[in-house]
């Protein structure tokens, strides 16, 4: 069984094409699950649409829901279409982002670090002017987000987990205890993490995470979820069969996915 969890489209900003065609990429490929998972909006803003091009307006979010959920009407026996979202996630609105995505029936939410001390960790040159010092302290913030959103109960996957690495190719060489703190964390949690195979369109290329964290995965017992990151109708189930190939070699004997924020699994 094949299934991706992971997939935007054009009300994020910065994605091609609207959800009717990843659905249909999706079928071409024999998928069997296929998880819309756009960027939410940033609730906490004033602005209906605070970051333009990045995630998606406030007021699109009831016709994303809407639209998702006629689709999975449409395509039912054909594929299986499912309600996500990838969240950004900001401890001190917590409270508001749970209570915005209790009004909706999500079967999974995704939950990402995209911000560590206000700034885009996709931000070309971010790293430019720090020390090594700084740089390891960054590393360790980030970190430090990610367990916090696996301790927040908001989400059944946490999404590219190391995706900080994107523009600094040394990330991993910034040794610290926190990867495998953070991981225990989440194994504690029962919170999955996804391969996310969209590495290869930024600098440090491959997958997120890296090898050597899904061997550490391992070892602490973290579920394993799986997610192209489609910004393109194209890129739906991107290096799947790669992916459980990988994790077969490192001694994962499953992958997980969520229907009504359910866990189930797929044998390797």
């Amino acid at each position: 069984m094949i299934f991706d969890l992971h997939s935007h489209h054009y009300r994020c900003g910065h994605a091609e094409g609207n959800i009717e065609d990843y659905i249909q990429a999706a079928i071409d490929r024999g998928l069997h699950y296929i998880g819309v998972s756009d960027h939410s909006p940033h609730f906490y803003a004033e602005e209906d649409q605070f970051y333009p091009g990045i995630t998606m307006a406030k007021s699109e979010l009831d016709s994303y829901v809407k639209e998702v959920l006629s689709l999975k009407e449409k395509y039912k026996g054909k594929i299986h279409v499912l309600l996500g979202m990838e969240s950004d996630y900001f401890p001190k609105h917590e409270a508001l982002y749970k209570e915005k995505y209790k009004q909706y029936p999500f079967d999974y939410i995704i939950g990402s670090v995209h911000f560590v001390k206000g700034i885009n960790i996709f931000q070309r040159g971010r790293w430019d002017s720090l020390t090594n010092e700084e740089r390891l302290q960054e590393k360790e913030s980030y970190y430090r987000l990610i367990q916090q959103s696996a301790k927040s109960g908001m989400f059944q996957v946490l999404g590219h987990i190391d995706a900080m690495k994107g523009y600094l190719l040394d990330f991993h060489d910034l040794e610290t205890p926190i990867i495998d703190e953070t991981l225990k964390i989440i194994a504690d949690e029962g919170v999955a993490i996804e391969v996310n195979t969209s590495g290869k369109n930024k600098d440090c290329g491959g997958w997120y995470p890296s090898y050597e964290i899904l061997e550490r995965a391992h070892h602490y017992g973290v579920d394993i979820s799986f997610g192209s990151d489609s910004h393109v109708p194209s890129r739906i189930g991107d290096d799947y069969i790669e992916v459980q190939d990988t994790l077969k070699q490192i001694g994962f004997k499953e992958m997980v996915y969520f229907v009504n924020k359910e866990r189930h699994s797929v044998l390797l």
